[in-house]
């Protein structure tokens, strides 16, 4: 017979158990243990499960049960910590005095040592199976761009192998084919498989992440911004069904491209609702970097010294570029201190007048460099902000992302917004804490407005163009 031990990673009870179980075996002949240490989140669910299956009744950590091989790996129940003493003192005459402080010790170690195996186990696994990264729209420069970045390790880690996805329309399947050739001749070592797709129903199997580069070509002397808009949700209406059926739970949602940023992000929420609402945003970071490039300049220094440059609002249309919280690190001035000895960067600008006019204005230089960008500046934004969410951004540093509100600085819930986040051990978190002031206040509130009434658009011509849906 084998005596199976089995407990939470970090219950001082299982540690108990497992020491003289181990003692046991090293000590008799005949007496054999297996341990199975189950992660503190998953133990509820898997005793449950083993409990129903051998219809045995136990509730607490550990459970500990004989196999009888000899009658095909029958399971018989010897209970928790004090059945497994009692049993062991009846049957082998001995016992435990392993006193409470060693008992929290050992329980400690266990936790630290089955964190480990399990991010041993999903490195291993990442080997075996590859990410699986969709890219809607690749025939845009920007996914052209992106594959190098997303190839090379820098983003998911260098031992993640990825296989990625292009999925576009059949008149850009010829330019799909020779990405897909071209990428394979680079030979990344960590690039599993790459292949092109234009087949929608089969879009986004398996997908982890996905990211949509779909964009309308805006001319508003040719059609009214009405007519766009009712194009992007009808593109999210084909897109979030699949996603819902074909993609992973945990997928991730990216959404970037030079137009309607915010709104596809809204509308892929809108009409996949059981996507998780915190793994679908929109990037900001080209604004944030091209914002930190004209100051750097402005100021003659390092654009890596520019720091903390929010962008609030609809990403790409109107927002706000906010230096209010803006720092300076390196800069070469009178005062001088240790690498991370900062400065505010509004007290080192004092031409208010070139940050109103070529700065912030809605036809600034910031905006016409944005807009011109042909696609490394975007492909690199994807790559910078999905690697800080696998790997964290640098510490008590500020980003740029448009995600969903939940009401944070007095947004309306449920668009898209561009604010202020830290990432952190795979997921987000708004920086809720900064002060704001008075102005900034009632430019969000315009800019809101007008995110919620871009929404109120995209709904009204979907469910004229198709009411029994809308029902």
């Amino acid at each position: 017979a084998v005596t199976m031990f089995t407990g939470r990673a970090n219950c001082p009870y299982y540690a108990k158990a497992e020491l003289l179980g181990d003692y046991l075996q090293a000590s008799l002949p005949d007496f054999r243990v297996h341990k199975i240490t189950q992660h503190p989140d998953k133990w509820e669910q898997w005793l449950h499960d083993v409990c129903e299956t051998n219809g045995w009744e136990h509730r607490q950590s550990p459970i500990i049960w004989r196999e009888l091989l000899d009658r095909g790996g029958k399971g018989q129940l010897l209970g928790g910590l004090n059945d497994f003493l009692e049993y062991a003192q009846q049957y082998y005459g001995v016992t435990s005095m392993m006193l409470s402080e060693e008992m929290l010790d050992i329980a400690e170690e266990n936790l630290q040592a089955h964190l480990e195996v399990v991010k041993e186990d999903e490195e291993i696994k990442s080997l075996i199976k590859p990410m699986q990264i969709w890219i809607t729209s690749a025939s845009v420069p920007i996914c052209y761009h992106l594959i190098p970045l997303l190839a090379n390790g820098e983003v998911f880690g260098m031992t993640t192998e990825i296989s990625i996805h292009l999925l576009d329309t059949d008149q850009f399947k010829e330019i799909l084919r020779s990405i897909v050739m071209e990428a394979e001749d680079m030979a990344f070592p960590l690039l599993r498989s790459i292949s092109e797709h234009t087949k929608t129903d089969q879009a986004f199997m398996d997908a982890d992440i996905i990211i949509v580069l779909d964009d309308v070509l805006l001319n508003l002397e040719v059609q009214s911004l009405e007519n766009y808009i009712r194009e992007v949700s009808e593109i999210c209406q084909v897109y979030a069904p699949l996603i819902e059926k074909n993609a992973k739970s945990e997928v991730k949602v990216i959404s970037s491209g030079k137009t309607f940023a915010n709104l596809k992000a809204t509308m892929l929420r809108t009409y996949g609702p059981s996507i998780r609402p915190e793994n679908i945003i929109a990037i900001a970071t080209s604004w944030e970097s091209t914002a930190k490039a004209m100051l750097a300049r402005k100021l003659n220094m390092n654009t890596a010294g520019v720091k903390d440059v929010i962008v609030w609002g609809n990403i790409t249309g109107s927002n706000y570029i906010d230096l209010s919280h803006a720092k300076l690190y390196g800069y070469d001035c009178a005062i001088r201190g240790p690498a991370n000895f900062q400065r505010p960067l509004l007290d080192m600008i004092y031409d208010s007048e070139w940050i109103r006019s070529e700065f912030l204005s809605a036809q600034s230089t910031l905006s016409s460099r944005v807009s011109r960008c042909t696609g490394m500046l975007p492909a690199h934004a994807v790559a910078t902000v999905l690697r800080y969410w696998y790997h964290g951004s640098p510490a008590e540093e500020i980003i740029s992302v448009g995600i969903l509100s939940e009401g944070q600085f007095c947004i309306p819930e449920g668009i898209i917004f561009s604010m202020p986040v830290r990432f952190q051990n795979g997921n987000w978190k708004v920086m809720t804490e900064l002060e704001i002031s008075e102005t900034t206040q009632k430019v969000l509130g315009r800019l809101s407005h007008e995110l919620v009434q871009e929404k109120l658009v995209a709904l009204k011509e979907i469910n004229e163009m198709h009411p029994y849906e809308a029902e």
